[in-house]
């Protein structure tokens, strides 16, 4: 008796924790507004997980690129 309940005692927990995931929160400026605007055209005519993956590795990317910049100006001055 006592396993069933801590079988599904760690079940809720489980399940408890699965509904708490959130989107990934922007990594800077450059990605939130990139990735606003690229998920809201992306889900028109794509599935919500090829969305979100295709904007988060787009933007991504992007916001390396602008980091990337931003160290290249400050050696540069």
């Amino acid at each position: 008796m006592a396993q069933k309940f801590v079988a599904v005692f760690l079940m809720c927990i489980v399940i408890a924790a699965a509904m708490h995931v959130r989107e990934a929160e922007a990594i800077g400026e450059v990605y939130k507004t990139c990735y606003e605007g690229c998920h809201k055209e992306c889900l028109s005519g794509n599935g919500f997980t090829f969305c979100e993956m295709k904007c988060d590795t787009d933007c991504a990317a992007k916001e390396a690129a602008a980091k990337v910049e931003a160290f290249k100006s400050g050696l540069k001055n």
